[in-house]
């Protein structure tokens, strides 16, 4: 527990300095004389060079570790913003930003899986990729704010640098207290070399007793459907939509404060549902129709310019982003065994980034003739369509907590 702790504080800091970074990377841009189209090309072309990295990443933090991968990719990040300070031309702009992307492709898999490994069972492993939501998004609330005040007082370059610094020391600082975890007991008690007298396990990996049932088939027994990754693909496409335009909608990239302000409204919306941890006793895939269909309504109503408040269709924008992140991961991770979350993480990574990718770059291509919002409602309801009930979707899941496994050597 104690390592999920260190690198939660170290994920704060990390999502801290990268989510400060939104409402100043489209002013910026427009201060060097790039138009809404280059913009959209430059956080497309972010996202783009994920995807070399997040395949990189998935077999080698199965196979290595995640700790070398989470301090090196926040190193190389603070490095490229250091970097990124002293640029004066968006074609500089973009190559940063494309090398940023890769570099920070390795993040979210070797967390992830790190997280991931630390579970005791499925409804524990949901509750610690909550609390990476829950860390995600209080860094979300407050930063971005703090980023278009930063920005207001020091201006563009002196904060990119600071938060390069800020980014340096972290990557330094977690190889110091970010720990390896153990394998589980449950995928150890297939090894070779395992005590005869241990009780007797069933297909699942796990002891056979009173208090430890035995589990359904893992769905990691069945073919893994690879169109569930229409569900990160789709998210992560309205997410850029929502990157690019609300900054251009909040007043042409000269209201900072309104722009950070707003992304804020949106992260206490996550914080309101991320905080209901007793929904990671539901089914994963539940939870997921729910927040997609909460997510495009919203953006829906963002489109379709209904008369409530902006802010209040934001914050619903967001309580839909809090239900879905948690669930998406534990989603993909059902469907997965444990000696695949590295590459499973992956995939999702890889569909994440090409959504990223795909999102601001057609925003800026449609912008003139359609409302970017909407383009995000229709990329939600196909996921929808996508995502038809499937027998797989339940395999292996249980609403139980299950008793912790008897620590070996302790």
């Amino acid at each position: 527990m104690r390592t999920a702790i260190w690198l939660y504080l170290f994920l704060f800091v990390a999502f801290f300095d990268l989510h400060a970074q939104y409402p100043m990377l489209t002013p910026f841009a427009i201060s060097l004389g790039a138009a809404p189209s280059f913009i959209g090309l430059v956080m497309g072309m972010y996202s783009l060079t994920h995807l070399p990295g997040n395949i990189l990443a998935g077999y080698s933090v199965d196979r290595f570790g995640s700790r070398l991968f989470i301090a090196g990719s926040l190193t190389g990040a603070g490095i490229l913003l250091l970097l990124q300070a002293r640029v004066t031309d968006p074609w500089h702009l973009l190559y940063i930003r494309s090398v940023s992307g890769f570099v920070l492709a390795f993040l979210s898999p070797a967390c992830l899986t790190l997280l991931a490994r630390l579970a005791r069972n499925h409804i524990h492993r949901g509750k610690l990729m909550a609390g990476n939501g829950l860390v995600h998004t209080i860094a979300a609330v407050v930063s971005p704010a703090a980023g278009a005040w930063l920005t207001a007082k020091i201006g563009f370059a002196a904060a990119f640098e600071l938060l390069g610094w800020i980014l340096l020391a972290t990557g330094a600082a977690s190889l110091l207290f970010v720990r390896e975890a153990e394998r589980p007991e449950a995928e150890g008690a297939d090894r070779p070399g395992a005590s005869a007298s241990q009780p007797q396990a069933n297909l699942s990996g796990r002891t056979n007793s009173p208090d430890h049932p035995p589990l359904p088939v893992h769905a990691a027994s069945a073919r893994f459907p690879w169109i569930v990754l229409a569900f990160p693909l789709a998210l992560s496409c309205s997410q850029g939509i929502l990157s690019f335009e609300l900054p251009l909608s909040a007043g042409n990239g000269d209201e900072l404060m309104t722009t950070g302000l707003l992304f804020s409204v949106i992260s206490l919306g996550s914080l309101a549902t991320l905080g209901l941890l007793f929904l990671q006793k539901y089914l994963p895939y539940a939870r997921s129709v729910f927040g997609l269909l909460l997510l495009a309504l919203s953006y829906y109503g963002l489109a379709a310019e209904w008369p409530v408040p902006m802010t209040a269709l934001l914050f619903s924008l967001g309580m839909a982003k809090g239900v879905l992140f948690p669930a998406m991961t534990s989603f993909l991770l059902q469907l997965s065994g444990p000696s695949r979350y590295g590459r499973t993480l992956s995939f999702m990574s890889v569909a994440s980034s090409v959504g990223a990718f795909l999102g601001p770059v057609a925003a800026g291509a449609v912008r003139e003739h359609l409302s970017p919002y909407f383009l995000a409602f229709a990329v939600l309801m196909l996921a929808l369509l996508a995502l038809a009930p499937r027998p797989v979707y339940v395999l292996g899941w249980n609403g139980r907590t299950d008793a912790p496994p008897p620590a070996a050597g302790h």
